[in-house]
Protein backbone atom coordinates (compact mmCIF):
# COMPACT_ATOMS: atom_id res chain seq x y z
CA UNK A 1 0.00 0.00 0.00
CA UNK A 2 1.36 3.44 -0.93
CA UNK A 3 1.95 6.21 1.54
CA UNK A 4 -0.91 8.15 0.04
CA UNK A 5 -3.39 5.30 0.68
CA UNK A 6 -2.24 4.98 4.32
CA UNK A 7 -2.80 8.69 4.99
CA UNK A 8 -6.32 8.53 3.49
CA UNK A 9 -7.26 5.53 5.71
CA UNK A 10 -6.01 7.23 8.90
CA UNK A 11 -8.00 10.37 8.14
CA UNK A 12 -11.18 8.31 7.65
CA UNK A 13 -10.64 6.52 11.00
CA UNK A 14 -10.22 9.81 12.86
CA UNK A 15 -13.43 11.17 11.37
CA UNK A 16 -15.38 8.05 12.46
CA UNK A 17 -14.11 8.27 16.10
CA UNK A 18 -15.02 11.96 16.31
CA UNK A 19 -18.56 11.26 15.15
CA UNK A 20 -18.97 8.48 17.74
CA UNK A 21 -17.84 10.78 20.57
CA UNK A 22 -20.30 13.51 19.55
CA UNK A 23 -23.24 11.10 19.16
CA UNK A 24 -25.99 11.41 21.86
CA UNK A 25 -25.86 8.69 24.64
CA UNK A 26 -28.88 6.48 25.21
CA UNK A 27 -30.87 6.72 28.50
CA UNK A 28 -29.95 3.10 29.30
CA UNK A 29 -26.25 3.90 29.09
CA UNK A 30 -26.63 6.92 31.36
CA UNK A 31 -28.55 4.87 34.01
CA UNK A 32 -25.95 2.11 33.88
CA UNK A 33 -23.22 4.55 34.95
CA UNK A 34 -25.27 6.42 37.64
CA UNK A 35 -24.29 5.98 41.31
CA UNK A 36 -27.25 4.91 43.44
CA UNK A 37 -28.20 7.33 46.26
CA UNK A 38 -29.86 6.09 49.44
CA UNK A 39 -33.11 7.95 49.97
CA UNK A 40 -33.99 9.34 53.40
CA UNK A 41 -36.87 7.60 55.17
CA UNK A 42 -40.17 9.40 54.74
CA UNK A 43 -43.13 9.64 57.05
CA UNK A 44 -46.71 9.21 55.95
CA UNK A 45 -46.94 12.93 55.20
CA UNK A 46 -43.90 12.66 52.93
CA UNK A 47 -41.59 14.55 55.31
CA UNK A 48 -38.22 13.16 56.52
CA UNK A 49 -38.61 11.13 59.73
CA UNK A 50 -37.00 12.87 62.73
CA UNK A 51 -34.05 11.08 64.29
CA UNK A 52 -35.01 9.45 67.62
CA UNK A 53 -32.44 10.30 70.34
CA UNK A 54 -31.09 7.47 72.45
CA UNK A 55 -32.27 7.82 76.04
CA UNK A 56 -29.99 6.19 78.59
CA UNK A 57 -31.17 5.35 82.10
CA UNK A 58 -29.93 3.68 85.27
CA UNK A 59 -31.76 1.63 87.89
CA UNK A 60 -31.82 3.24 91.33
CA UNK A 61 -33.33 2.04 94.63
CA UNK A 62 -36.56 3.47 95.98
CA UNK A 63 -34.81 4.47 99.22
CA UNK A 64 -31.23 4.31 100.42
CA UNK A 65 -29.19 5.61 103.33
CA UNK A 66 -25.88 5.28 105.12
CA UNK A 67 -25.91 4.10 108.75
CA UNK A 68 -23.33 5.80 110.98
CA UNK A 69 -22.21 5.47 114.59
CA UNK A 70 -23.62 7.96 117.09
CA UNK A 71 -21.20 6.92 119.84
CA UNK A 72 -17.57 5.93 120.01
CA UNK A 73 -17.48 2.19 120.67
CA UNK A 74 -16.31 -1.19 119.42
CA UNK A 75 -18.60 -3.05 117.04
CA UNK A 76 -19.80 -6.30 118.57
CA UNK A 77 -21.92 -7.75 115.74
CA UNK A 78 -22.81 -7.08 112.12
CA UNK A 79 -25.34 -9.87 111.57
CA UNK A 80 -26.14 -9.13 107.89
CA UNK A 81 -23.46 -9.63 105.23
CA UNK A 82 -22.96 -7.61 102.04
CA UNK A 83 -25.89 -8.22 99.73
CA UNK A 84 -27.93 -9.81 102.52
CA UNK A 85 -31.60 -9.01 103.01
CA UNK A 86 -33.21 -7.70 106.18
CA UNK A 87 -36.62 -6.66 107.50
CA UNK A 88 -37.66 -3.32 108.91
CA UNK A 89 -36.78 -3.16 112.61
CA UNK A 90 -34.16 -5.92 112.40
CA UNK A 91 -30.89 -5.27 114.23
CA UNK A 92 -28.10 -4.43 111.79
CA UNK A 93 -25.37 -3.12 114.12
CA UNK A 94 -24.60 -3.95 117.76
CA UNK A 95 -21.93 -2.07 119.75
CA UNK A 96 -20.02 -3.12 122.86
CA UNK A 97 -21.50 -0.75 125.42
CA UNK A 98 -20.19 -2.26 128.68
CA UNK A 99 -18.61 1.10 129.58
CA UNK A 100 -21.86 2.99 129.00
CA UNK A 101 -23.74 0.41 131.07
CA UNK A 102 -21.31 0.90 133.97
CA UNK A 103 -21.77 4.66 133.77
CA UNK A 104 -25.53 4.21 133.86
CA UNK A 105 -25.26 2.05 136.98
CA UNK A 106 -23.12 4.73 138.61
CA UNK A 107 -25.65 7.45 137.73
CA UNK A 108 -28.50 5.36 139.17
CA UNK A 109 -26.60 4.85 142.43
CA UNK A 110 -25.95 8.57 142.72
CA UNK A 111 -29.62 9.26 142.09
CA UNK A 112 -30.63 6.86 144.85
CA UNK A 113 -28.32 8.56 147.32
CA UNK A 114 -29.49 12.03 146.36
CA UNK A 115 -33.13 11.01 146.59
CA UNK A 116 -32.68 9.58 150.11
CA UNK A 117 -30.86 12.75 151.21
CA UNK A 118 -33.68 14.91 149.87
CA UNK A 119 -36.33 12.83 151.67
CA UNK A 120 -34.41 13.18 154.93
CA UNK A 121 -33.96 16.91 154.46
CA UNK A 122 -37.67 17.35 153.84
CA UNK A 123 -38.35 15.62 157.18
CA UNK A 124 -35.84 17.86 158.94
CA UNK A 125 -37.37 20.93 157.33
CA UNK A 126 -40.74 19.97 158.81
CA UNK A 127 -39.05 19.93 162.23
CA UNK A 128 -37.37 23.26 161.52
CA UNK A 129 -33.98 21.55 161.86
CA UNK A 130 -32.65 22.54 158.42
CA UNK A 131 -32.64 25.70 156.40
CA UNK A 132 -34.54 26.21 153.16
CA UNK A 133 -31.30 26.64 151.17
CA UNK A 134 -30.04 23.18 152.14
CA UNK A 135 -33.40 21.69 151.26
CA UNK A 136 -33.35 23.32 147.81
CA UNK A 137 -29.78 22.16 147.19
CA UNK A 138 -30.69 18.56 148.00
CA UNK A 139 -33.63 18.77 145.61
CA UNK A 140 -31.37 20.18 142.85
CA UNK A 141 -28.97 17.30 143.39
CA UNK A 142 -31.81 14.85 142.78
CA UNK A 143 -32.76 16.62 139.55
CA UNK A 144 -29.12 16.61 138.38
CA UNK A 145 -28.75 12.87 138.97
CA UNK A 146 -32.04 12.16 137.22
CA UNK A 147 -30.70 14.01 134.19
CA UNK A 148 -27.50 11.95 134.31
CA UNK A 149 -29.52 8.74 134.35
CA UNK A 150 -31.66 9.88 131.42
CA UNK A 151 -28.53 10.84 129.48
CA UNK A 152 -26.88 7.46 130.01
CA UNK A 153 -30.09 5.64 129.08
CA UNK A 154 -30.16 7.61 125.83
CA UNK A 155 -26.54 6.66 125.13
CA UNK A 156 -27.34 3.00 125.74
CA UNK A 157 -30.20 3.30 123.26
CA UNK A 158 -27.62 4.13 120.58
CA UNK A 159 -25.71 0.90 121.20
CA UNK A 160 -27.87 -0.88 118.65
CA UNK A 161 -28.98 0.28 115.20
CA UNK A 162 -32.06 -1.27 113.61
CA UNK A 163 -33.15 -1.20 109.97
CA UNK A 164 -35.41 1.79 109.17
CA UNK A 165 -36.93 -0.16 106.25
CA UNK A 166 -36.76 -3.57 104.59
CA UNK A 167 -34.06 -4.01 101.96
CA UNK A 168 -30.49 -5.18 101.38
CA UNK A 169 -27.03 -4.29 102.60
CA UNK A 170 -25.22 -2.56 99.75
CA UNK A 171 -21.82 -2.28 101.45
CA UNK A 172 -20.28 -2.82 104.89
CA UNK A 173 -17.56 -0.25 105.46
CA UNK A 174 -16.17 -1.69 108.71
CA UNK A 175 -15.76 -5.10 110.29
CA UNK A 176 -16.71 -6.66 113.62
CA UNK A 177 -14.45 -5.85 116.62
CA UNK A 178 -13.41 -2.59 114.95
CA UNK A 179 -13.60 0.61 116.98
CA UNK A 180 -15.54 3.43 115.34
CA UNK A 181 -15.82 7.13 116.08
CA UNK A 182 -19.09 9.11 116.35
CA UNK A 183 -20.30 9.99 112.86
CA UNK A 184 -18.26 7.28 111.12
CA UNK A 185 -20.17 5.49 108.33
CA UNK A 186 -20.67 1.78 108.99
CA UNK A 187 -22.83 0.46 106.14
CA UNK A 188 -24.95 1.51 103.17
CA UNK A 189 -28.42 0.02 102.84
CA UNK A 190 -31.00 0.20 100.04
CA UNK A 191 -34.69 -0.47 99.60
CA UNK A 192 -34.98 -2.35 96.30
CA UNK A 193 -38.65 -3.28 96.66
CA UNK A 194 -39.24 -0.86 93.78
CA UNK A 195 -36.51 -0.10 91.23
CA UNK A 196 -36.72 3.42 89.86
CA UNK A 197 -35.37 4.86 86.63
CA UNK A 198 -34.20 8.43 86.14
CA UNK A 199 -33.59 9.86 82.67
CA UNK A 200 -33.78 13.06 80.65
CA UNK A 201 -36.18 13.75 77.79
CA UNK A 202 -36.85 16.83 75.62
CA UNK A 203 -38.98 19.30 77.53
CA UNK A 204 -41.53 19.44 74.68
CA UNK A 205 -42.44 15.84 75.55
CA UNK A 206 -44.24 17.17 78.61
CA UNK A 207 -47.19 17.75 76.26
CA UNK A 208 -47.85 13.99 76.19
CA UNK A 209 -45.70 12.33 78.89
CA UNK A 210 -47.73 12.07 82.10
CA UNK A 211 -47.51 10.00 85.31
CA UNK A 212 -48.69 6.52 84.40
CA UNK A 213 -47.32 6.59 80.83
CA UNK A 214 -46.14 3.04 80.03
CA UNK A 215 -43.01 2.18 78.08
CA UNK A 216 -40.26 -0.44 77.78
CA UNK A 217 -36.67 -0.26 79.02
CA UNK A 218 -33.92 -2.52 77.65
CA UNK A 219 -31.30 -3.44 80.25
CA UNK A 220 -27.75 -3.99 78.96
CA UNK A 221 -26.72 -6.52 81.61
CA UNK A 222 -29.65 -8.89 81.08
CA UNK A 223 -30.27 -8.14 77.38
CA UNK A 224 -34.00 -8.11 78.08
CA UNK A 225 -36.78 -5.53 77.97
CA UNK A 226 -38.98 -4.78 80.96
CA UNK A 227 -42.23 -2.82 81.40
CA UNK A 228 -42.06 0.48 83.22
CA UNK A 229 -44.33 3.39 84.09
CA UNK A 230 -43.63 7.08 84.63
CA UNK A 231 -44.00 8.03 88.30
CA UNK A 232 -43.38 11.77 88.23
CA UNK A 233 -41.83 14.54 86.17
CA UNK A 234 -39.12 16.96 87.18
CA UNK A 235 -39.97 20.26 88.84
CA UNK A 236 -38.04 22.39 86.34
CA UNK A 237 -36.75 22.42 82.77
CA UNK A 238 -33.06 22.90 82.03
CA UNK A 239 -33.02 26.13 79.97
CA UNK A 240 -29.75 25.24 78.22
CA UNK A 241 -30.49 21.70 77.04
CA UNK A 242 -34.28 22.15 76.97
CA UNK A 243 -34.66 18.84 78.80
CA UNK A 244 -36.53 17.65 81.88
CA UNK A 245 -35.96 14.72 84.25
CA UNK A 246 -38.47 11.88 84.45
CA UNK A 247 -38.67 9.33 87.24
CA UNK A 248 -40.21 5.96 86.38
CA UNK A 249 -40.39 2.55 88.03
CA UNK A 250 -40.10 -1.03 86.82
CA UNK A 251 -43.63 -2.40 86.63
CA UNK A 252 -43.30 -5.77 88.38
CA UNK A 253 -40.81 -7.88 90.28
CA UNK A 254 -37.80 -9.26 88.40
CA UNK A 255 -35.18 -10.92 90.66
CA UNK A 256 -32.40 -10.58 88.09
CA UNK A 257 -32.56 -6.77 88.22
CA UNK A 258 -30.37 -4.95 90.74
CA UNK A 259 -29.56 -1.31 91.32
CA UNK A 260 -26.83 0.21 89.18
CA UNK A 261 -27.81 -1.62 86.00
CA UNK A 262 -28.26 0.63 82.98
CA UNK A 263 -30.03 0.47 79.65
CA UNK A 264 -31.99 2.28 76.99
CA UNK A 265 -35.49 3.70 77.35
CA UNK A 266 -37.89 2.96 74.48
CA UNK A 267 -40.16 5.97 74.78
CA UNK A 268 -41.43 7.23 71.42
CA UNK A 269 -43.63 10.31 71.02
CA UNK A 270 -46.98 9.85 69.26
CA UNK A 271 -47.14 10.54 65.53
CA UNK A 272 -49.03 13.80 65.98
CA UNK A 273 -46.63 15.22 68.62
Amino acid sequence: MSARHIMVAMAALATTMAQAADAPRSPAAVMAQAVPVKAAPLTVAGQPAPEQPEIRAQLTPHRYTSLAAEIGAKINRLPVQDGGRFKAGQQLIAFDCSLQQAQLNKAKAALTAADQSWVANKRLAELNSIGKVELNLSEAEVLKNRADVAYMQTMLGKCSISAPFSGRVAERKVQEQQYVQPGQAIMDIIDDSVLEIEFLVPSKWLAWVKPGTAFQVSIDETRKSYPAKVLRTGARVDPVSQSVKLVAAIDGQFPELITGMSGRVALTPPANK
